[in-house]
């Protein structure tokens, strides 16, 4: 991989702009795979009015470093980045962007799919949703275990 990117903030991103990043001085690159995450307004049979994240400084960079690393190892792209927000997010918020380029559109839609399923296992982030039968913390799902370990199944 040319180039790589792991950013974890408060501030929104700009899809465009990160696009740019990910292309810029690499013209092998002939596609471009993102996946972008936002707040929904419902979860679990439950309005959400706001969703809280919070992350392990230092670790959970390593971590998101740790998922692009082994999926450089795996696919044949060219660049990648994760940008994920963390502190208070309200609906229609963008939380997420995970992209990764490569010549072909297979192995970039491969390597963005399987960052997005490490980064719901093992990167340290905790969410609280402030709903109107008060706040809880929201459990991992079976379902994002499940995706990690097909990946695991087809090394």
């Amino acid at each position: 991989m040319k180039r790589s990117k792991v950013m974890v903030q408060e501030n929104d991103f700009d899809v465009a702009e990160e696009i740019r990043w990910l292309r810029q001085g690499l013209p092998e690159i002939g596609a471009v795979a993102t996946f972008i995450g936002t707040v929904r307004d419902i979860n679990d049979n439950s309005t959400v009015r706001a969703m809280t994240l919070e992350h392990y400084p230092g670790m959970t960079e390593k971590a998101l470093e740790n998922i692009l690393k082994v999926a450089d190892g795996r696919f044949e792209i060219t660049s990648a980045t994760i940008i994920h927000r963390v502190g208070p997010l309200y609906p229609e918020d963008q939380i997420v962007f995970a992209a990764a380029t490569s010549e072909h559109r297979q192995q970039a839609f491969l390597a963005c799919e399987f960052i997005m399923d490490y980064l719901k296992t093992e990167a340290p982030f905790w969410k609280k949703e402030d709903t109107p039968e008060g706040a809880r913390w929201v459990s991992a799902r079976d379902s994002d275990d499940t995706a990690k370990e097909r990946w695991e199944q087809m090394q």
